[in-house]
């Protein structure tokens, strides 16, 4: 049974455990198995915890109690951490001095709490910086569907992990395209909640001016329901707190969201790049299927995705203040300055040029990200969906997003085709997803985004059950693959 397991969601795990059917030992053993017979291939879980997990399954105090109770998980290596265990955010410097924090965040103590059993940390390249996850100090992540490609990033071991069928859940955050671009490139669900909806303290009162966002890489859509219930809500002193759903996420699943405005866009924010054809064949036929359901589509975009230009110039000066501010950080927490080689070159590069920037280009960036919001958001008064292409590449070859000897940004330029479509939803706040529905002549994945107004996740998932339910695509296997043969 225990290859068989692999298949089944954490909600159906969960129900094993609870029916007195397997145990949450079994369960963790079976999930360690797997972890050991494709990490090899893989390089998705760089921090093993699995004595700490054999420990908590058999621990009587647990009491498997919440929604996956007993279930094995991964937690990717950035912004959540778990008292005593090695976090390393990608960062050399902190994987040599074997850094530890002394507290759970919130986020880590909520998974505790919904019954999750961590089996160790996922790769992540540093600071989440690149949409593909290469990091120097742990080595590339490979995707299940072809070894030669990145998993994208920055939750790329945790999708890796998840498409694999290491475990059927895995934590990812999302400051760019994180979870959704992952999603897309290892064919798994992947949703960004709104802002404010999931909590990102006690070391946080939000991320990257608001545009991160955390939560959970799955195969179906009713374990990302479940496990949005179990970690959403306000902590104390949040910032900025979403408005609480009318009913719980679980519910929005099988939910019939009635008859849907639906937009389509396929051409690049601004034609900043082109689209691939196989990325504008998946989001189309993902548009036609919404037609189909009897929702009225049509093409149509916000205007204000046209600014993309302007949009791009003022969310990188954003995201590479906060990396500025977050290698400050890293200095006091470690008590000296940081040198080259602690950190790697592409964000050291962007933490020179933020630290040459004046202040108040910051604050003109935040100005006109809060304006071109509001221009963005307007667009959702008339239609309820907008549907993208996730990426507008598929998967990519790794070694195309990193840095050169020559120029430690160009990882970073070449960056723009795997996030033009995820990045304004990060600004804007609003929740947002990745569906597998399509997969290329070459077995490649290429996922749909599809853009809700703000706060309504439940639309969202609703919707994502409907494409479920017509399309399945939790049994598709990729030629890594951890459980049970075909």
């Amino acid at each position: 049974m225990a290859d068989e397991l692999a298949a089944l969601d954490a909600t159906a795990q969960a129900a094993l455990v609870r029916s007195g059917e397997t145990t949450a030992a079994e369960l963790v053993d079976a999930a360690i198995a797997r972890v050991e017979a494709v990490n090899g291939r893989l390089n998705a879980v760089i921090t093993p915890l699995f004595e700490q997990a054999r420990r908590a399954a058999t621990d009587a105090a647990s009491g498997f109690d919440g929604p996956f109770g007993g279930v094995p998980f991964l937690m990717k290596d950035l912004m959540s951490h778990t008292a005593g265990d090695r976090y390393c955010a990608g960062m050399p410097i902190l994987k040599e001095l074997d850094y530890r924090p002394a507290h759970d965040t919130e986020l880590a103590a909520r998974f505790k709490r919904a019954g999750l059993i961590s089996l160790g940390k996922t790769n992540t390249p540093e600071w989440g910086s690149l949409p593909t996850t290469e990091p120097l100090a742990f080595g590339a992540t490979h995707n299940p569907w072809d070894l030669g490609r990145s998993p994208a990033g920055s939750s790329g071991g945790s999708a890796a992990a998840v498409a694999a069928g290491v475990v059927a859940m895995a934590s990812g955050g999302d400051g760019g395209g994180s979870i959704r671009v992952p999603a897309s490139a290892c064919g798994i669900f992947g949703l960004k909640p709104s802002r404010g909806r999931v909590p990102c303290g006690p070391d946080h009162g939000e991320v990257w001016a608001g545009f991160a966002a955390e939560g959970v890489l799955t195969r179906t859509v009713r374990d990302t329901a479940a496990a949005l219930d179990a970690i959403a809500g306000p902590a104390t002193g949040d910032p900025n707190v979403a408005p609480a759903a009318a009913r719980p996420y679980a519910a929005a699943v099988g939910a019939d969201p009635g008859r849907l405005r639906v937009g389509v866009m396929t051409v690049a924010p601004g034609q900043l790049c082109d689209v691939d054809a196989d990325c504008v064949v998946a989001a189309s036929d993902a548009a036609a299927l919404l037609a189909e359901l009897g929702h009225h589509v049509e093409v149509a975009h916000p205007d204000a995705l046209d600014e993309a230009a302007e949009f791009r110039r003022h969310f990188g000066a954003v995201v590479s203040s906060h990396a500025a501010a977050d290698f400050a950080a890293w200095e006091r927490t470690l008590g000296r300055k940081l040198q080259p080689g602690d950190i790697e070159p592409v964000d050291w590069a962007i933490v020179e040029r933020a630290q040459a920037r004046p202040l108040v280009r910051y604050l003109e960036a935040i100005d006109w990200i809060d304006s071109w919001r509001r221009r963005l958001c307007a667009w959702w008064e008339r239609f309820d969906l907008l549907v993208t292409p996730t990426m507008a590449v598929p998967p990519v070859p790794l070694g195309t997003l990193v840095h050169t000897d020559a120029d430690p940004l160009a990882g970073m330029k070449a960056a723009g085709p795997s996030i033009v479509f995820t990045s304004p939803f990060n600004a804007s706040g609003q929740p947002a997803m990745s569906v597998p529905l399509f997969w290329n002549d070459g077995g490649l994945p290429i996922g749909t985004q599809v853009v809700a107004a703000p706060w309504r996740e439940d639309v969202l998932l609703s919707v994502a059950a409907q494409l479920e339910a017509v399309r399945p695509w939790a049994g598709r296997r990729p030629p890594v693959w951890a459980g049970a043969p075909i």
